[in-house]
Parts: C-alpha cells; sequence; structure tokens
C-alpha cells in the first residue's frame, strides 16, 4: 500500500465520503481475543481510524501477531492505515502476554531519575511494540502523583514534582517518537490529585485554573513545547474551569484551555468514553458528539460494537442536522491523516516476533 504524503493528506480529504472521514475519527476496541466478524465490519464498512487491544484481547504472542495481522490484511484495500494502539506502561498497565517479563512502574524511573535511562525505556518500548506491530502506545504517564490516596494513577506516575514528570516523560516520549512509535501523553489535564477511580465513577478536582498551572499542567505544557503528537483528555469534572461538562466533554478545557491558550496543535484523543465517568451520565454515542462539538480529534470507544456504530450514526444524524459543520470533521481529519503521514504508517503484518531479541533487550535495560 503506498504511503500516505503530506500533498495527498488535502486530495485524500476532498475524495473521502462523509461516512470515510467519520469513520477515521474513532479507535475501537472488541471483546475477544481473535479476529472477528464485528471488528472486520468496523474496519471493512466504516473505515474506523484504528483499533485498541486491552487486557481481555491479550493471548499468547503469536495469538496477538495474529489478530493485529488479520485486522491490519482487512484493512489492506484502503488506502489509510489503521492506528494499531495499546496501552503499554510498564508495571500494572501493561498489555503483554504472561510469558513475557514486564517493565518497572514509572516510579521505579522516577526513583532512579535518569533522564538517559527513561529514553532508553522509550526506545526499548519501541522496539517491544514494533515486534508485535502495533505503532501507537498510550503512554507516557504525565499525571503528577500529588495524592497518596489516588486509587488509580499513584506507581504509574513518575514523580510528585511536576518538574521531575515533564523531565523523565519528554525523555520516554521522545525514546518512542525517535523510534516510530506515536506517543500518546496522558491523562490531561492531570489525573494525580483524584481520590476515585474514572474507570467506575467520575472525579471532582476542585481546583483553579491558577491552581493546575502550578502543578497539573506543567508537564503537559511542556510536552507541547516538545511537539507532542497526541494528548489523551481524562474524564475528570474541574468545576473551577467548567460547571457542566467533564474535560473530556469540555470545550472550555480541550478548546479554550489546551487548544488556544496552551497552543497544542496535535490530535486530542479522548480516554475511553465507555468507562464509569462516562456512561454513568450519557449514553456513549451523545457523549462522544459531545466531546468531538468540545474539540476532540479521536474518539477512543473500548466497548461494544452497538455503541461503535451507533456513535457513527450518532456523528452523521449531527453533520446532517447542521450541529456539527463538515468543515469541522475535516479540520480532525487531516490532523489524524498528517499524524498517520508523519510516521509513515503502513498496514504491513509482522509475520514472526523475535521474542529473544525483546528479552536480551529487556535485561540490557534492567541490568
Amino acid at each position: 500500500m503506498p504511503e500516505i504524503t503530506i500533498a495527498k493528506v488535502d486530495l485524500l480529504i476532498e475524495d473521502m465520503t462523509l461516512e470515510e472521514k467519520i469513520g477515521q475519527l474513532l479507535i475501537v476496541g472488541m471483546k475477544e481475543k481473535t479476529f472477528g466478524d464485528e471488528l472486520d465490519h468496523l474496519i471493512r464498512q466504516y473505515h474506523v481510524g484504528g483499533i485498541i487491544l486491552l487486557g481481555k484481547n491479550i493471548s499468547h504472542p503469536a495469538g496477538i501477531l495474529k489478530l493485529l495481522n488479520e485486522s491490519k490484511r482487512a484493512n489492506s484495500g484502503y488506502e489509510i492505515p489503521l492506528f494499531i494502539s495499546v496501552d503499554e506502561e510498564g508495571g500494572r498497565v501493561s498489555r503483554l502476554p504472561s510469558s513475557m517479563r514486564k517493565l518497572p512502574a514509572a516510579e521505579y524511573f522516577g526513583r532512579i531519575d535518569d533522564e538517559k535511562l527513561a529514553y532508553q525505556t522509550g526506545e526499548y518500548l519501541a522496539d517491544l511494540l514494533h515486534g508485535f506491530g502495533y505503532n501507537m502506545n498510550y503512554a507516557p504517564v504525565l499525571d503528577v502523583h500529588s495524592n497518596p490516596k489516588n486509587p488509580v494513577i499513584g506507581d504509574r506516575s513518575f514523580s510528585s514534582d511536576p518538574h521531575a514528570v515533564a523531565d523523565l516523560g519528554m525523555a520516554v516520549m521522545k525514546g518512542m517518537t525517535d523510534n516510530g512509535i506515536i506517543s500518546v501523553v496522558k491523562h490531561f489535564p492531570g489525573h494525580g490529585d483524584t481520590h476515585v477511580d474514572s474507570h467506575l465513577s467520575l472525579p471532582v478536582i476542585e481546583k483553579t485554573l491558577d491552581e493546575l498551572r502550578e502543578i497539573e499542567l506543567i508537564p503537559f505544557q511542556r510536552a507541547i513545547e516538545e511537539q507532542a503528537d497526541a494528548i489523551m483528555v481524562a474524564h475528570i469534572m474541574f468545576p473551577e474551569l467548567d460547571d457542566n461538562y467533564p474535560s473530556s466533554l469540555s470545550k472550555k478545557i480541550i478548546t479554550d484551555l489546551l487548544r488556544e491558550e496552551m497552543q497544542f496543535e496535535g490530535v486530542v484523543i479522548t480516554d475511553d468514553l465507555t468507562m464509569g465517568a462516562i456512561v454513568n451520565d450519557y449514553t456513549v454515542p451523545e457523549a462522544a458528539v459531545q466531546s468531538f462539538n468540545a474539540g476532540s480529534d479521536l474518539l477512543l470507544i473500548a466497548g461494544d460494537y452497538e455503541n461503535q456504530v451507533g456513535t457513527i450514526n450518532a456523528l452523521m444524524a449531527a453533520v446532517k442536522a447542521g450541529t456539527i459543520s463538515e468543515e469541522r470533521i475535516d479540520a480532525s481529519v487531516r490532523r489524524i491523516l498528517r499524524l498517520k503521514e508523519r510516521y509513515k504508517l503502513k498496514d504491513d503484518p509482522i509475520e514472526e516476533i523475535d521474542l529473544n531479541l525483546i528479552e536480551k533487550k529487556f535485561l540490557e535495560l534492567m541490568k
């Protein structure tokens, strides 16, 4: 399949149907460990922008390879390649088979506080993920560990010092991006000071914007200065910033703060829209439409097929009703396609993974 070039992006957008454009806005998950009819339909019929593998999809190395390869083959007749994404942070957030060694959590690297080692960790992650055929990783975590009672971040954070989080996070990010893996930094505008797990319900942080600037926003501002490709927005209520919508659905936070004040020009992706923080109060399709209107580009829907197709239909209906303009759709699709072009993504299958080489590189990193 030919690579997308920058010159081709606008031409591609001109030739795409509205259905194809909307498909590119979604990254979808699946229920199974094997490639099935629903995922095949989402790729071939709806031309989704990418897929994510979660813990429930992980089997043995050959099984992961097969699932990713079949996803790529399903898309092989289409000109736009898939994001093949995963959460591979290390520690308790790892999507590797149980037979493979996992990196320690970010807190371990924070204690060592060695930017060279952090960069080498990013390099190792790139080698590991390329081995399976991934091209996008939801890491590193840029949350500052400022609340010891936090049930969801904790050791996933490098440090309670925002400058240390920025330094080490940028080293890991560059280790990945310099070696061809798209890094999605997370969870904007900061999940470190919560005491509720957003997988279950909606956390609330009672901080002003000035207070956030002093701690939480420091690593993200640094990431923007360092040309981060993509930022994931968390599901958190910040009443001092927006008393109507959580951050992932908030125009005040995504457009006014992240885009305009902090001047982020890359791809904005939501955290999974099927998490309790969202579905306790919204349907997935209505949350997706609200998030897109707030300024998100990529909508992560790791849940069931009905919600994924329902979101596509809801976005189509919003365009036809005039509540979303096709120009707004084009702006997000342009950012998405340019990111795919920048990394020269291809849907080439990986026929075999060299587990011995990955093990050797792991041991070299951890010696």
